[in-house]
């Protein structure tokens, strides 16, 4: 499932800007189709643009029926009446998904058999202070068995002591839930550490939610900004 709004604050209909011939959302659809690794894969949109774009170009595309603040409840709205087990959910701002990535989110239900997992997602090292500072990156931290502890648009954990040999993890919006999850989610209001920090993981964490990170070194290009976009081109390119 990739949830797409055609409103974005920092960069106003971001996804159907081009990429390379193709608006990044189509290039996104196609590079999680690619992939090989779903049944079925959905964009599930609010615009009538991004809906008429994908089904235009062959894909399999569901319009929203109700206003919705996040991608978790918008996808649990699509999948409601779906007889399904495992949802993955793809930032539809990431044309430069890889199969190697998705792979690595799914594994983690296969050993999983006594269910104690409701989602996993994925991390990637950064090093660069500026990204690490940078409220726009979503940073995690984890125990012991890659759960994670938190997540936070500050620097986490704080150093204090910079003699400590630290590792910064950014998150990647990939998750994969566990349906029963999803639909939990949409039901549970939103408590005090979400509306804080505008990241949707946390409410998970806050009821009581197992989130399994996984640990990735494709970073991508996540396209929030014109600038990002320039970036994605050149890549592409």
């Amino acid at each position: 499932m990739i949830p797409a709004r055609y409103a974005a604050s920092r960069f106003p209909a971001k996804l159907m800007q081009d990429l390379v011939g193709k608006p990044v959302i189509l290039r996104t659809y196609e590079a999680a189709v690619n992939t090989g690794l779903f049944q079925e894969v959905y964009v599930v949109t609010d615009s009538t643009i991004i809906y008429d774009t994908i089904v235009a170009n062959g894909g399999k595309a569901i319009m929203s029926q109700k206003e919705h603040e996040c991608g978790s409840d918008r996808i649990a709205e699509a999948v409601a009446a779906m007889d399904v087990d495992i949802i993955v959910n793809v930032q539809g701002d990431e044309p430069f998904t890889d199969r190697k990535s998705l792979a690595g989110v799914i594994e983690v239900f296969k050993d999983d058999p006594d269910k104690v997992i409701d989602l996993a997602s994925l991390m990637t090292k950064i090093t660069d202070w500026e990204e690490i500072n940078n409220p726009n990156t979503v940073k995690v931290i984890v125990d012991n068995q890659s759960f994670a502890l938190y997540f936070s648009r500050s620097p986490i954990p704080y150093p204090r002591d910079k003699n400590v040999a630290t590792t910064y993890f950014k998150h990647k919006g990939i998750y994969a839930f566990r349906k029963s999850a999803l639909m939990d989610f949409q039901k549970l209001p939103m408590l005090m550490l979400e509306a804080t920090e505008k990241i949707e993981a946390i409410r998970y964490l806050e009821y009581g939610k197992k989130i399994k990170m996984v640990e990735t070194n494709v970073t991508g290009i996540e396209i929030d900004t014109p600038e990002d976009l320039e970036k994605a081109i050149k890549v592409w390119k």
